[in-house]
């Protein structure tokens, strides 16, 4: 990375950013003086600048900063944690919810601190699958819980608005550490976030 900061990034890019957007929207044919075209380019860099911000953010020290040592050994579910990416193929939006369990090993872990782990790693480019281990491990390696799931539900705009152009489908990635490798724990898991789930 070029940039030690989020902060950095958002103050030197902007200027490179929207003349290569500029560009690209001249390219394609479009009028770059045209009145509803006159701030596009700036307004597609801090866009991006904001939808790319996770490269700039540490999901292992988010959870730290919010683990506190408590005997409760029960499963915790935090479901429906909406989530907004950029497929890396193309850099077309998916979006959709995830679903996150772990069962507590001396250490519990501030319930806000889980969805905004998710926004870390949703805020670069992404494929799915990478995007639930990267959530899974990170949980996994920091907080060392007895075990931890991770779900992911999602629509893919490049499947949607291109290609093959399917509008209904929705994938399904899954990923499971210690206790939810477990076929029973993880049925209980799987029940619990969603009755499709056998």
């Amino acid at each position: 990375m070029p940039y030690k900061s989020f902060e950095e990034y958002n103050i030197k890019v902007t200027d490179d950013v929207k003349d290569r957007y500029k560009s690209i929207i001249a390219e394609i044919g479009e009028d770059t003086k045209r009145e509803g075209l006159l701030k596009t380019p700036e307004r597609a860099a801090k866009a991006m600048q904001f939808l790319t911000q996770g490269y700039y953010q540490d999901a292992s020290e988010i959870l730290k900063s919010a683990m506190f040592k408590e005997s409760y050994n029960e499963m915790v579910i935090v479901k429906d944690i909406e989530l907004y990416s950029l497929c890396e193929h193309h850099i077309l939006p998916f979006f959709g919810k995830a679903h996150i369990a772990y069962i507590p090993n001396g250490y519990i872990v501030g319930l806000s601190k889980l969805p905004r782990i998710v926004d870390v790693f949703a805020r670069r480019l992404q494929v799915q699958e990478r995007l639930t281990e990267q959530i899974l491990d990170c949980i996994n390696d920091t907080l060392k819980p007895q075990g931890v799931a991770v779900v992911i539900e999602a629509s893919h705009m490049c499947m949607m608005m291109r290609g093959v152009q399917k509008q209904n489908s929705v994938t399904t990635t899954s990923g499971f550490r210690g206790a939810f490798e477990k076929q029973e724990t993880r049925n209980e898991f799987l029940k619990l976030i969603s009755s499709d789930f056998s």
